[in-house]
């Protein structure tokens, strides 16, 4: 799928197939899911992309071609890989942190990507991950963006306990892993949407509450559902009105944890900073999840603890999916959209 320039019509194209890079290698494509931030980068929020460009992050598939220098992959594995792809050189690559490593790669966005047969990718020993052999394709690929950075922000970065209330804004893909891993830690979750779908599946998940936006006084409802607020709250959509929701729905020394990106709206978003200063609120950022931390949450989803293939809602080939990416910040379908790239040939 290629774009010309920001917010041009998605087309379906043939190019070169691309080469392994040195350290790299040439991953076939089986799955690939089509995701907010793809939608962030086709509507020009993000100035890492030069036009025209492939985009897609969530990506798995097999082996193709491996490049000078790879020395734990050969043709034929099965793999994933973070959207987050670091150097494999720096001090953040080798302490195992390389979702902040300021070298960094992420396919879709600072180079063409996944939705296509085949993708280049970089650091191959740093980067890549193997793919149990129960673990489909399909539930791989939804842990590279959203399934995975949701699990980092409530057990890496929130340090969420059993029996803690999380506040979860934004029942899309990211929302829903948010969802599941909270329960899955044995978390209490509230669920906040604007479409009923979506809230229904998050309390299928669990949900023990679930909020429409169009909740006269949300924070307030929250608290009181909670005695006070609670413990953790994400904000997995990315804006003013969603981030304020949140942080303020937190009791006081809460832990607030913004994993949608906020664009800016006349400067920089606005926060309600009196509100994190006055109780203290812990304010944390999440980047995804470096390949290094994959195995504890792998070895969850292979024993079946986690099973973010039941968040896949729907499965397109990439002339569906060209024809959907305009439209996914107004998107009503519940759960993950998952590309096929063979699919329609």
């Amino acid at each position: 799928m290629m774009i010309d320039s920001a917010r041009a019509r998605p087309r379906i194209q043939e190019v070169p197939e691309p080469a392994a890079p040195p350290g790299g290698v040439v991953v076939e494509v089986r799955a690939t899911g089509l995701c907010r931030s793809d939608w962030h980068g086709w509507a020009g929020h993000d100035d890492d992309i030069t036009f025209p460009h492939v985009p897609g992050h969530e990506l798995a598939g097999v082996v193709a071609e491996v490049g000078t220098g790879v020395e734990r992959w050969q043709i034929g594995d099965r793999v994933t890989v973070p959207f987050v792809c670091g150097c494999g050189a720096c001090e953040w690559c080798r302490t195992g942190q390389a979702q902040v490593c300021p070298d960094q790669q992420q396919p879709g966005f600072t180079h063409w990507g996944s939705f296509a047969r085949y993708v280049a990718l970089h650091a191959a020993d740093t980067n890549l991950i193997a793919i149990p052999p129960r673990v489909g394709f399909a539930a791989a690929a939804a842990l590279g963006c959203r399934f995975a950075t949701a699990y980092r922000a409530l057990a890496g970065r929130a340090h969420l306990a059993a029996g803690e209330w999380v506040t979860v804004v934004g029942a899309g893909g990211v929302g829903l892993s948010a969802v599941m891993i909270a329960r899955a830690l044995g978390a209490r979750v509230i669920a906040v949407d604007r479409n009923p779908e979506a809230l229904a599946v998050a309390a299928a998940l669990g949900a023990e509450h679930t909020l429409p936006t169009t909740s006269a006084d949300i924070p307030g409802t929250v608290a009181a559902l909670t005695g006070g607020g609670s413990h953790v709250a994400v904000d997995a959509v990315g804006s003013e009105q969603t981030c304020a929701d949140a942080i303020l729905s937190l009791r006081r020394r809460g832990r607030h944890v913004q994993i949608g990106l906020l664009p800016p709206v006349d400067g920089h978003p606005r926060v309600p900073m009196a509100r994190v200063i006055g109780w203290e609120i812990d304010v944390l950022g999440s980047h995804g999840m470096a390949a290094a931390d994959y195995p504890e949450m792998m070895k969850l989803i292979d024993d079946g603890l986690l099973q973010p293939q039941d968040l896949i809602s729907r499965t397109v080939g990439l002339a569906e999916a060209a024809t959907l990416l305009p439209e996914f910040d107004s998107a009503t379908t519940a759960g993950m959209t998952m590309i096929d790239p063979s699919e329609g040939e």
